[in-house]
């Protein structure tokens, strides 16, 4: 008997939209950096099943950035979920985000695995914080479908990538989560954004991936606030029915000058 074949994912991350497509991130233009990444997932073969946006999908927090984000990604047709990051906005973003193949479900299931998407965002900070809600509805979930291997998603990283300004930022109660997803050891995956650069690491059997971002990527292991060249990139995960998976990072042929004199954005 053949093995069923993979889910195929692609996970978007940190896109920095703004109202005004003109607009510049530290001098990258977010939108022409996103059709680029765009147009790469198109020329994939296969398609992608599925696209995660795990969080800072706008700049500015505005209505008329998350409906820029609609309209480039419903003509692929492709079924889209998403969470909030530190940027966004998540009333305006449900306001708009939720017309096919977009959906705001956050728990949904797909090849045999289970998704789950938390809110890490923080009203008016840019930290990371799961809500004792967040929690209680991520224990519910995972005691529900035990039998399915089951991805998490969250906007922040649950663990210090050491970059002295980034790790002020991260997920201030990892353990928390930690001491949830320790229960159920149908999780075999967690995937975030936040921090613009490939990260991976493994914990008690469960691998935590980090991604870049479509536009400006931030430079590894830095003291303080640092741009890299390194391309805006996206990652793509198969998904295997029996839990298994291979993960690998793409990079976009896009290039701009950066402000590399910028302290911060």
């Amino acid at each position: 008997m053949s093995q069923a074949p993979p889910l195929l994912i692609a996970q978007v991350t940190d896109i920095h939209l703004f109202a005004n497509p003109s607009k510049e991130l530290l001098g990258l233009p977010t939108i022409q950096s996103f059709q680029a990444v765009l147009e790469q997932l198109q020329q994939l073969s296969p398609l992608p099943d599925l696209l995660l946006l795990t969080g800072d999908l706008s700049q500015d927090g505005k209505l008329e950035s998350y409906e820029c984000l609609q309209e480039w990604l419903k003509p692929l047709g492709i079924p889209t979920y998403w969470l909030p990051g530190n940027h966004d906005e998540p009333q305006v973003m449900e306001q708009v985000l939720n017309q096919a193949p977009i959906f705001s479900q956050k728990s949904f299931q797909a090849g045999g695995w289970q998704f789950l998407l938390l809110n890490s965002a923080v009203c008016g900070g840019v930290h990371g914080q799961l809500s004792p809600e967040s929690l209680d509805w991520l224990n519910l979930q995972l005691q529900a479908t035990s039998e399915r291997p089951t991805l998490i998603g969250l906007h922040h990283p649950p663990f210090l990538v050491h970059s002295d300004w980034l790790d002020s930022s991260t997920l201030e109660n990892s353990e928390e989560l930690f001491e949830v997803i320790d229960r159920y050891p149908q999780v075999r995956l967690v995937i975030f954004g936040h921090i613009h650069q490939e990260f991976e690491r493994s914990r008690r059997g469960i691998t935590y991936l980090g991604t870049p971002s479509t536009c400006i990527q931030f430079m590894p292991k830095s003291k303080k606030f640092s741009l890299d060249q390194t391309k805006p990139g996206f990652r793509l995960l198969n998904l295997y029915p029996n839990g298994m998976f291979k993960t690998k990072i793409e990079r976009v042929a896009y290039t701009h000058q950066l402000d590399t004199t910028a302290m911060g954005y």
